[in-house]
């Protein structure tokens, strides 16, 4: 079985603290990703409560580890993640850098999926998925999943150029964009 991906952008911003800690929401209940997913509340419930140790991960890439997740948790939101970039990793300094300028804000989960339902329109419903990793992003595709250093204006902007990118890909795949 193959470990997927979803990216989530938030409304919250994924925020980042001196000490290097960063939190914010790695998916969002109920949202529709731009593959057509939606995660169901309570599809990662069975993989924290088994839970092994999730990964953070730059850009998915497994040889670069940037951080340590120390809290995850669904509440009625989404996934909700708290962790430590780590200063002694050369990746996780230029992440921190990169999110504090705003350059980077977006948050993803690499998973494999247990259980998922499929409409006629194609959405597919993930009701249970074992969770591997969390990782920093550049191109959420989930809408609301995001990172950001706290008082960071540039998230708004981010939101516009992410727009812009839908809209090319809606419009590729020969649908009209809005």
């Amino acid at each position: 079985m193959e470990l997927e991906r979803k990216f989530c952008n938030t409304e919250l911003p994924v925020k980042i603290t001196d000490d290097l800690t960063i939190q914010g929401y790695a998916s969002h209940f109920g949202a529709e990703d731009q593959g057509g997913d939606v995660v169901q509340k309570g599809a990662f419930a069975a993989s924290l409560a088994t839970q092994r140790n999730v990964k953070m991960l730059w850009q998915h890439d497994p040889a670069q580890p940037i951080g340590v997740w120390e809290e995850i948790k669904e509440d009625n939101q989404g996934l909700w993640v708290k962790g430590r970039l780590l200063d002694g990793v050369a990746k996780a300094r230029e992440a921190a850098e990169l999110i504090r300028a705003g350059a980077i804000d977006g948050l993803s989960v690499g998973y494999r999926t247990r259980r998922a339902t499929k409409s006629d329109t194609g959405t597919r419903t993930l009701t249970e998925l074992e969770l591997w990793e969390v990782s920093l992003v550049t191109f959420p595709m989930l809408p609301s999943a995001r990172v950001a250093a706290k008082g960071d204006a540039l998230t708004t902007t981010m939101r516009d150029l992410a727009a812009v990118f839908d809209d090319a890909r809606l419009t590729l795949a020969g649908r009209t964009p809005g």
